[in-house]
């Protein structure tokens, strides 16, 4: 598969279905994220413009039982493998 027939990465993007930043074309091919030029395996959305990182909190559960989010701030990158 080339590169011309993947989608253009979003500015943000979410990993959660339920997401207005969730696009699921995107996820049809494997995606790589770096924040401060070390690659990321656990992040949930991200946003390039602004420059941070959703995460998973290791217990904390919302009402929902849904993983509650934590804000990385850094320079992010978002590529295609």
């Amino acid at each position: 598969m080339t590169d011309t027939n993947k989608p253009e990465l979003p500015n943000q993007l979410s990993i959660n279905p339920r997401s207005k930043f969730y696009v699921e074309e995107v996820f049809e091919h494997e995606i790589g994220i770096t924040l401060n030029g070390k690659e990321r395996f656990d992040v949930e959305e991200y946003c390039i413009s602004e420059g941070w990182i959703k995460v998973a909190a290791p217990k904390a559960l919302d009402r929902r039982g849904q993983p509650l989010l934590m804000k990385v701030k850094g320079t992010v990158e978002a590529f295609y493998k």
